[in-house]
């Protein structure tokens, strides 16, 4: 089974990918991580700014579904068949994950939750104020320009979503979501 994870800043993306590696005993690939790496080798600045243009700089020179289609040819390679391909952001790769026969999953909380959730966990990129919080998501949200494929496009990620999980209650009961989830999406 292929898994996507998109959602929005602070949902719990990374709660689900844990309880899914750690219990369902999937293989994780992260988005993120890749884009890190190559804006580690430009000698960029690690923000969440150069992160989004770094990424959306990869897909436009590559191939907007760029991601998804690394980390499905390595899980290929490796004879993986259930993976993780967390932090979905651009509607080409959600698309090409249904193409590979795949489930796209949002994860959402309230926007207060998520804020408190990042300020808690404070990483280089979360060290935000709340103005600054909200400008994050009004630029990753929607694409500038509904013609290239290789934008952030979050919102339109989760509007493709096969489901999408509210992380606004405990860990115990993200986890029974995400076994319920599991179920219904195995019966597809």
């Amino acid at each position: 089974m292929i898994l996507g994870i998109t959602g929005t800043n602070g949902a719990g993306k990374g709660a689900v990918v844990d309880y899914l590696v750690q219990k369902k005993g999937f293989t994780h690939y992260s988005v993120r991580d890749l884009i890190i790496e190559e804006v580690e080798k430009r000698g960029l600045e690690l923000n969440r700014i150069n992160i989004g243009e770094t990424g959306t700089d990869m897909r436009r020179t590559n191939d907007p579904a760029y991601f998804t289609n690394t980390f499905i040819e390595r899980a290929q390679d490796a004879g993986q068949e259930n993976i993780i391909i967390e932090s979905i952001r651009a509607l080409a790769e959600a698309e090409n994950i249904h193409r590979h026969g795949g489930f796209m999953v949002g994860v959402d909380a309230p926007p207060a939750l998520r804020y408190e959730r990042i300020t808690a966990r404070g990483t280089v990129t979360d060290k935000v104020s709340l103005e600054e919080f909200h400008e994050q998501e009004d630029r990753e949200y929607r694409p500038k320009d509904s013609n290239d494929p290789a934008q952030m496009n979050v919102l339109g990620v989760l509007a493709a979503s096969d489901c999408t999980l509210m992380n606004d209650g405990t860990l115990e009961e993200l986890q029974a979501k995400i076994d319920t989830m599991l179920t219904d999406l195995s019966h597809r």
